[in-house]
């Protein structure tokens, strides 16, 4: 067995700290002991600060609580919009407020294929809008780079089915940064952007959604919204979020959702979900383009059956509003989650989980997961793989009859 000797002293805001490891039959040396104390005597500050100081840069701000925000600033002096417009209206906010934050990706300059970055290079000149090669892993570590350097960089991956070439750069350096380096250097105002979700006729690398992925890494904020001024507000907190970001765009939702969005610079909280319509029955929960086919089934089940939903738009993923999904099922005592991701390790898995462990003596009937199917995602098939609005209504219906 191993004992431990520590030494220590502190000297002018420093702490030195000496540990050795030895055996009951092999103490230290006395010059072991003089060369210890004669390094402990030539201690110098650490140019850090205190060691405690440096413990708390190290903390990850993702499942810090968010402030409260007035969120009727998303529609003040609304212009109406939509998804589309209200990415490239942050993006050009953002770009106009701070001349360190900068976009680059597969074609970004021309604009995007959705013309989602449309007009910011006219405005904003090549140093700050650029294209890249066809290179998802130089992207995400160009933008590591950056944001260790101060820069608040906006990387665009293409789509969402392409992210995985990045998947180290993201997983295995960006989420560590601040962690490996003491708090010295971190990946703040790193934002990786990407269009994901099905369109109907995407196939196998158009059509997936891989929020959960990045959902199980610690110090990555992954965030999917699901309307036009959540969209702007949520895109702004991750350009100034202390942690880099993922921001989940769902390419269905580019056209078609569209509401008044606050032309000017605005932020909504991070981890904070939004009760889209209130109810006493059953909780569904959701993101993304899903929330849209959900209030569908709400509606359905309220007109058909009498059922009142409540319908949570979860808005980040992670960190993810815990405290609002489970004062919402000990109201209803029933929850039901949906997401395009296939059903076997999604995030809704862990909302469940989550809810069964914490709420488990207000619950009226088993959670239940509507979700993707487990296989890839097939091309003529697409409607049926998808967790269509008649499965939710129907997962409500057997809900409320358990």
């Amino acid at each position: 067995r191993s004992r431990l000797f520590l030494r220590s002293s502190r000297r002018r805001n420093c702490t030195t700290l000496a540990l050795f490891f030895f055996a009951p039959q092999h103490p230290p040396s006395s010059l072991m002991m003089k060369s210890l104390v004669r390094a402990v005597a030539q201690a110098r500050p650490s140019p850090f600060g205190p060691a405690r100081a440096g413990a708390r840069r190290t903390q990850s701000a993702v499942h810090q609580t968010p402030e409260p925000v007035d969120e009727s600033i998303r529609h003040l002096n609304g212009v109406h919009t939509n998804f589309l417009g209200a990415i490239n209206s942050a993006l050009d906010n953002a770009m106009a407020r701070d001349p360190k934050v900068c976009i680059f990706g597969e074609d970004v300059a021309f604009g995007g294929v959705f013309r989602a970055t449309s007009l910011l290079l006219e405005k904003y000149g090549k140093d700050r809008c650029f294209n890249t090669p066809l290179a998802e892993q130089g992207i995400a570590g160009f933008a590591i780079g950056m944001a260790a350097m101060g820069w608040k960089p906006v990387a665009e991956i293409q789509f969402a089915d392409y992210i995985f070439p990045a998947f180290d750069q993201i997983v295995n350096e960006a989420s560590k940064y601040r962690f490996r380096s003491g708090g010295q250097f971190n990946c703040g105002g790193m934002v990786i952007r990407s269009p994901c979700g099905a369109v109907g006729h995407g196939g196998l690398y158009h059509s997936q959604s891989v929020e959960s992925y990045f959902a199980h890494v610690p110090g990555i904020v992954t965030v999917m919204p699901s309307s036009p001024a959540d969209a702007k507000g949520l895109l702004l907190a991750c350009i100034e979020s202390p942690d880099p970001c993922v921001f989940f765009e769902p390419k269905a939702l580019y056209r078609v959702a569209q509401e008044d969005v606050n032309p000017d610079y605005y932020t909504l909280p991070l981890g904070k979900g939004r009760i889209v319509t209130e109810g006493s029955d059953v909780t569904l929960v959701g993101w993304g383009g899903q929330v849209h086919v959900m209030a569908k089934a709400c509606e359905r089940a309220k007109q058909q059956l009498g059922i009142s939903c409540e319908l949570i738009d979860l808005r980040t993923i992670v960190p993810w509003d815990q405290d609002l999904v489970e004062a919402s099922v000990r109201k209803t005592g029933r929850l039901i989650v949906s997401h395009e991701e296939n059903v076997t390790g999604g995030f809704g898995a862990e909302i469940c989980s989550a809810v069964a462990e914490s709420c488990f003596l207000h619950l009226q009937a088993p959670p239940k997961r509507v979700c993707g199917y487990d296989t890839p995602f097939p091309l003529i098939h697409e409607k049926y793989y998808l967790p269509s609005e008649p499965k939710v209504f129907e997962a409500i219906r057997d809900a409320v009859n358990y």
